[in-house]
């Protein structure tokens, strides 16, 4: 094994089961040491029972729990590392702060008790998560949206290891969350730490996870980084409508009078809404399965801005008998279009035909943190 590899840190490994009520859960599984991993599925699916052992909150689960080096849980040695000694950050849907505590107050209390680490930087976290303003109030006077950046920011403060999310976006209101997610996003690339985001929404799975674990009635049932994730043609039924497309690549030119900028990746040139990203920024974006309609020849009339010159791969099923999957190889990215199979047939499509994959929509994902200049 060469050095390189040698010092590659580890993420972390769990083999474990255990029973919540009458449902029996397992949670068999490796997540990387870098990035947002995320655990994904309906309701009642037992992803907030693996965060809450994860986190060694719950000690009935049997089996063994790795992170990086160290080994937290492994039940035939009778190893348990207790929660205040895995140096976890944990964020729960409902912020617990502390109410006879101002903002401040709360921010200090695990930053204190983490010996006030150097390498954080209390100041710039306050101004990133926009808290300046909020120190000296009371934390039952902050809206929700407030009282959740509070609660992220005082984790960070505590000098985590890693951060646990549960649910953290689901009791705020849509502007709320839409604020909130960007800040999230942007996390992985201002500090190095790790990062479990438990969720039921797609959207936010989509626009956050760099990997995804997904679990159905107590069990893992795939998991995979997520760009490849979503392009398989044996999609797990709660990826159904995540199907389609993680695309990055970089923001190359504006065109400040239609507010549209160019992203240049491996397969062409994407046209997208303007937002805060600059030229030589790093983007990833998600095309929809539903959002690709195929064309024998390049489209000259139409209102289609994207048109991606692409060749079959294979089909696979969709979710409804009328409906597949196409899987595309577009100058070696992968796309995914969900067509009638009448279409198909019309179409006279086959793996290894060249097709026209006109974007009907490209929703921005968050910006990836780094610039071209920089490497």
């Amino acid at each position: 094994m060469s050095e390189a590899r040698k010092r590659e840190p580890r993420g972390l490994h769990a083999a474990l089961t255990w029973k919540r009520g009458a449902q029996s859960i397992a949670f068999d599984g490796s997540l990387p040491p870098r990035g947002v991993s995320a655990l994904f599925g309906p309701s009642g699916a037992g992803k907030t029972s693996c965060l809450r052992v994860i986190a060694g909150l719950d000690r009935a689960a049997a089996g063994t729990l790795s992170f990086g080096d160290e080994i937290w849980q492994d039940s035939r040695r009778r190893i348990f590392t207790p929660p205040h000694r895995r140096r976890v950050g944990y964020v729960a849907q409902t912020p617990c702060l502390f109410d006879h505590l101002d903002v401040a107050g709360n921010l200090d209390f695990g930053y204190h008790r983490a010996g006030k680490p150097l390498h954080l930087d209390r100041d710039d976290l306050v101004e990133q998560f926009g808290l300046q303003r909020l120190l000296p109030r009371r934390v039952g006077a902050l809206s929700g949206g407030e009282r959740q950046r509070v609660a992220i920011v005082r984790a960070l403060l505590s000098d985590p290891t890693l951060l646990l999310f549960d649910e953290p976006l689901s009791a705020l209101d849509a502007s709320a969350r839409e604020d909130l997610i960007d800040v999230l996003a942007a996390l992985p690339y201002r500090l190095a730490i790790p990062m479990i985001y438990v969720s039921h929404s797609i959207d936010e799975v989509a626009r956050l996870a760099d990997f995804v674990v997904v679990m159905e009635a107590g069990h893992v049932v795939a998991q995979g980084p997520m760009g490849a994730m979503i392009t398989r043609l044996d999609l797990p039924r709660a990826l159904f409508e995540a199907a389609g497309a993680m695309i990055e690549g970089v923001v190359t030119a504006h065109d400040a009078s239609a507010h549209l900028f160019e992203m240049t990746f491996d397969g062409g040139v994407l046209l997208l809404p303007s937002n805060r990203a600059r030229v030589g920024d790093r983007i990833r974006c998600r095309i929809g399965a539903a959002d690709v309609v195929l064309t024998a020849e390049r489209q000259t009339s139409g209102s289609a801005l994207n048109q991606l010159l692409s060749r079959v791969v294979a089909v696979g099923d969709a979710d409804h008998p009328s409906e597949c999957l196409v899987q595309l190889d577009a100058g070696g990215t992968v796309l995914l279009a969900r067509i009638s199979r009448r279409s198909w047939q019309t179409l006279d499509l086959s793996p290894g035909k060249p097709v026209w994959a006109q974007v009907k929509a490209v929703p921005l994902l968050s910006p990836q943190g780094g610039r071209l200049a920089d490497n």
